[in-house]
């Protein structure tokens, strides 16, 4: 089993999503979550590639880099493939966890839903549910499951503080959520 992690937005082009007030940037928090999971999916034997988009190589247009990295996971042979992101929404009362995939009643909607339980139940966010996102460009250009986790609001305080205080408990949420995927196919 081969994995590809691939932890939202990077430090040189796009941070993605702030929390001014905490201090603290979506591509900090969810780099720091997909090297757990990583470690835990090494842990128990799954093989794993993780990148960050900022780690391609310059000439790649920015456009282009969501695209790259779905023909790195795509060409390395990935059976799964999981962005790790955080949500955020101009409403700070918009919270909890949802999990994307291209579409419904398809393995990757099962292992989206593996994830999303066990995230859910372990930091104890706002279900969300998982939902189907055709449009975005990691879910629609991978050739294996592939799903988008939105962690948490960064937006929102209280999910924020979770981002900052859990991103242990959310790794192994998320490592727990693959291999609860592998006892169902």
């Amino acid at each position: 089993m081969k994995v590809f992690i691939n932890p939202g937005h990077d430090r040189k082009y796009d941070s993605g999503a702030p929390n001014d007030i905490l201090g603290i940037h979506e591509c900090d928090i969810v780099y720091v979550i997909g090297a757990l999971v990583e470690k835990y999916l090494n842990n128990v034997g799954i093989e794993t590639k993780s990148l960050q988009s900022d780690n391609l190589c310059n000439d790649t247009d920015y456009n282009d880099r969501p695209i790259a990295v779905c023909d790195l996971a795509n060409n390395w042979g990935a059976d799964l493939f999981i962005s790790i992101h955080c949500n955020s929404f101009a409403n700070p009362e918009a919270k909890g966890t949802e999990v994307e995939v291209f579409s419904f009643n398809t393995q990757a909607h099962k292992l989206a839903t593996c994830i999303q339980n066990q995230i859910v139940n372990s930091i104890n966010t706002f279900d969300r549910g998982v939902k189907e996102y055709p449009s975005l460009k990691v879910l629609k250009h991978t050739t294996m499951p592939a799903v988008l986790v939105e962690t948490a609001f960064i937006s929102n305080m209280s999910d924020a503080k979770k981002l900052i205080e859990n991103k242990d408990d959310i790794a192994r949420a998320i490592a727990r959520g693959v291999t609860d995927y592998l006892q169902l196919v």
